[in-house]
């Protein structure tokens, strides 16, 4: 997109303003780190903007105290106290509908993951927010535990104004031809290769 002006201006009846305001479905996928922190990028521009902001996270341990979850929370009370930004709802393992890959059997990991999702899904048809990072969503879809044709549809289906950020490696063929904006995260090089272990304020 030179100058931020695009390639080719399809003829589909939209015009420039409506095309630009459509919502987007974004995947963030690939081997390397940094999938989730765009993610978040995104959502904190939406939160600016006043959007409504939902985080779901499908894998990390909620004794796992992410940098984001405290910032996101704390952008909540300021809009509670202040009504600057946006609500914020962040959702995760311990919160009622994910789950911990180290308790239950995998038939109790995919029931769970499949709950998530149809709240998820409940969320969307109710219009709940204005954008969605679903975190790590990529893994129980490629694991089998929810049907990538389902979400494909419900996503391609939702009505007013709701974008929508998967993070996860291994995105489903189907999820990235459905989506409007894929970035692949490559390795060029990580602190790991040299022997060093995640570190606060870099990793969480």
């Amino acid at each position: 997109m030179p100058q931020g002006q695009p390639n080719v201006v399809p003829e589909d009846g939209m015009t420039t303003r409506q095309r630009r305001n459509r919502p987007l479905l974004v995947v963030h996928t690939g081997e390397m780190k940094g999938k989730s922190t765009a993610a978040f990028g995104l959502a904190l521009r939406g939160w600016n903007q006043g959007w409504s902001v939902g985080v779901f996270q499908f894998v990390k341990s909620a004794k796992w105290k992410v940098g984001e979850e405290a910032a996101f929370r704390a952008l909540g009370r300021v809009h509670e106290q202040t009504g600057e930004g946006g609500p914020v709802e962040w959702h995760k393992m311990g919160e009622g509908w994910s789950w911990a890959r180290k308790q239950g059997s995998e038939q109790d990991h995919a029931a769970a993951a499949l709950e998530g999702w149809r709240e998820i899904a409940r969320r969307i048809a109710d219009q709940r927010h204005g954008i969605y990072v679903l975190d790590e969503f990529t893994y129980p879809m490629h694991w089998g535990w929810v049907d990538v044709d389902e979400v494909v549809s419900v996503l391609a289906a939702r009505e007013g104004f709701q974008h929508v950020v998967i993070t996860g490696r291994n995105a489903p063929q189907a999820l990235v031809d459905a989506a409007d904006l894929v970035v692949q995260m490559t390795k060029v090089k990580h602190p790991m290769d040299a022997g060093q272990k995640g570190q606060r304020g870099i990793e969480w």
